[in-house]
């Protein structure tokens, strides 16, 4: 019989290009914008249970398009910590507060990385929500129960149509490119 070894504690995530992620620190060697777009483009939103493929980078874009223009830059990023941590879904991040603190000390690492501020931060919640009612109507035809905190919130009259992940990975970059030079709050 052979015995398997046990295995080796690795103490940190590896991004795509190759930095570090240390969760338990929380730590990150060097904070890459393409890790952001990257690991956002090839996460499903809603834990995959959607009826196309959606990804975070482009419920970025979405929530970055519904703002002024001081605030873009940071309704892009509002999500960049699931990039290292992963998009969970709001029942579980509700039920698991040490994960909350974890996913604010992230932003906060990103928040600095980038010279954002967080603080105004109505306005993004009210673009995530529009652009939350919007996904729901398009994307996740069969749940059909209300969602509570969507109550009388308006979707967008157009209609999400989902890119492929090396797509909304190129417009999230594009999108940074063009707001990181750009006056914000």
């Amino acid at each position: 019989m052979t015995r398997v070894p046990p295995a080796t504690k690795t103490p940190y995530v590896s991004t795509y290009l190759g930095n570090r992620f240390y969760p338990t620190e929380p730590r990150i060697d060097r904070v890459a914008i393409e890790d952001i777009a990257h690991g956002l483009a090839f996460q499903c939103r809603f834990n995959g249970q959607t009826c196309q493929f959606y990804s975070v980078a482009q419920h970025s874009l979405i929530v970055a398009s519904l703002v002024p223009p001081e605030l873009k830059l940071a309704a892009l990023l509002h999500d960049a910590a699931e990039a290292y941590l992963g998009d969970m879904v709001k029942p579980l991040k509700n039920i698991l507060p040490s994960f909350a603190l974890i996913e604010d000390q992230v932003t906060q690492i990103i928040a600095a990385e980038f010279g954002l501020n967080f603080d105004p931060y109505a306005p993004i919640k009210a673009a995530d929500l529009t652009a939350l009612a919007t996904e729901k109507r398009d994307l996740m035809p069969y749940s059909v129960e209300k969602w509570a905190y969507l109550e009388g919130i308006v979707p967008l009259p157009q209609a999400i149509q989902p890119l492929a992940p090396f797509e909304a990975k190129s417009a999230f970059l594009a999108e940074f490119n063009r707001l990181a030079g750009q006056p914000r709050a």
